[in-house]
């Protein structure tokens, strides 16, 4: 750091020296010469007025502890583990060199493990939760952190459960750790399960997507967390969608754990920074706030392209389908599949009703799909990976529209109208597709909430 004594013999010595050689050159012919140490000086002046309060500034943010929350440039306030707040600023900041290849959460090890020490864990995870090839738990329990149990999401905690499928409670059969299951009955944590517990630590891959439900299991771990005095370490990844914001925002009255806070359907923020808001937002059950530790990541930027290493769960398996999932999801609640019982779900769609355009596709029971729609029926249908030229920015509904006019009255097209409202988030999206409301209309409705959320939202970004 730069102290006073630099200061004063780079800018407050030279600056003094050169008032001599104005005296001297006040009364010379070389008038020019004159004027231009005027110049010279009153620079120097304004340099050592600038550096004094930079130095100033410094030595104050130094003082500050681990502890405290840092204000950001984009004025939040964010409590990263970490004993030096310099460094803090530095680490947060998104100043790097190589954008393709972020450094994850995770990985910033230097940021976090000495904050596990002498500490009983809980770790929130499944099969995404990696460190290169080595799982986290793997890789905390080989360097002595004392794992107590294991929370998993839907799918479970090596990702091989189906959509929607209870996963009990068990025994990792390679570390012997319990797992929990945080799906069904049991979606938050009991107080009894985090009695013998001091820290929690959730590191879940996400895909920026609302009804995507591990951001429902990271709500309703903090909400647990809050209650009963856990704090909860959040280790951040990149989101693959994390370029765009778009879709309706969530009503209070379609809140469900496939939708449990007032976002949009791509709401474009990392894991991290959706934590910040939902604690910042007071967005937990009774306005509560939970103790919120976020190690970010490194060399990350909102637009930078992310492909997962790993599939996220059975049926998004591929860089297209997380893609396409955003758009394609609200057939979930229609009588047309997304190709769940295929090699390819949610990278196509199509109906046994549709034309034939040389496109099919049979469902039939496997991975990830116990009873897929259409089970062993011929699909007729649409490939769409193929359209995948260009990044997507938008959630595309001419697929969903097309296919409601396409099948007519032939069938009962939505026929889950509940849970098509939950997916959507609202009431009037269902409407404005069965009336037939141009795309163009429904995009405008929704304009009005993706303005106030992305004023919100901006108050709790970590990365440009």
């Amino acid at each position: 750091m730069m102290d006073i004594r630099t200061i004063g013999r780079e800018t407050l010595l030279p600056s003094t020296s050169f008032f001599r050689i104005r005296f001297d050159m006040k009364y010379s012919k070389d008038n020019r010469n004159y004027f231009f140490s005027l110049k010279y000086i009153k620079l120097l002046c304004l340099r050592s007025i600038l550096l004094i309060l930079i130095s100033s500034c410094s030595v104050l943010s130094g003082k500050k502890t681990d502890k405290e929350k840092i204000t950001r440039e984009k004025k939040i306030e964010v409590s990263v583990i970490d004993s030096n707040s310099d460094e803090i600023r530095e680490e947060t900041s998104v100043h790097h060199h190589n954008v393709h290849d972020p450094i994850l959460g995770a990985e910033r090890m230097n940021l976090y493990l000495d904050s596990l020490k002498g500490k009983r864990i809980a770790i929130v995870s499944n099969q995404t939760s990696m460190i290169g090839k080595t799982h986290l738990v793997d890789t905390l329990m080989s360097l002595g952190v004392n794992i107590v149990k294991v929370f998993s999401p839907e799918h479970g905690f090596r990702g091989d459960a189906d959509a929607g499928e209870k996963v009990g409670s068990s025994i990792d059969q390679k570390t012997g750790i319990p797992l929990i299951s945080l799906y069904g009955k049991n979606k938050k944590p009991y107080p009894e399960q985090l009695s013998d517990i001091d820290i929690v630590i959730y590191d879940i891959q996400d895909v920026g997507v609302r009804f995507y439900t591990y951001i429902s299991t990271l709500h309703y771990v903090m909400e647990a967390c809050a209650e009963n005095g856990k704090p909860i370490i959040v280790l951040d990844r990149p989101n693959p969608n994390g370029h765009y914001i778009d879709g309706p925002v969530l009503e209070s009255s379609q809140k469900s754990f496939v939708g449990m806070d007032p976002v949009p359907i791509v709401y474009g923020m990392t894991i991290g920074e959706y934590a910040l808001m939902v604690n910042g937002e007071f967005w937990l059950s009774d306005s509560l706030q939970c103790n919120l530790w976020i190690v970010p990541c490194k060399y990350y930027l909102h637009k930078s392209k992310y492909v997962l290493s790993v599939a996220p769960s059975p049926n998004l398996r591929t860089e297209a389908a997380i893609t396409l999932y955003p758009s394609l999801c609200l057939f979930e609640a229609t009588t047309v599949s997304v190709g769940r019982g295929t090699d390819r779900p949610f990278e196509l769609y199509g109906h046994p009703k549709f034309p034939n355009k040389g496109f099919t596709f049979t469902p039939i029971s496997c991975f990830g799909a116990k009873s897929p729609l259409c089970e062993n029926i011929l699909c007729y249908g649409y490939d769409l990976k193929n359209t995948l030229k260009k990044r997507s920015y938008e959630i595309n509904l001419n697929w969903i529209i097309q296919a409601k006019i396409v099948l007519g009255d032939s069938v009962d097209f939505i026929n889950q109208p509940a849970f098509f409202n939950r997916l959507a988030g609202n009431t009037q999206l269902q409407q404005q597709i069965l009336s037939g409301v141009p795309i163009k209309d429904i995009r405008t409705s929704w304009k009005p909430g993706l303005d106030n959320f992305k004023k919100i939202r901006q108050r709790y970004l970590l990365y440009d």
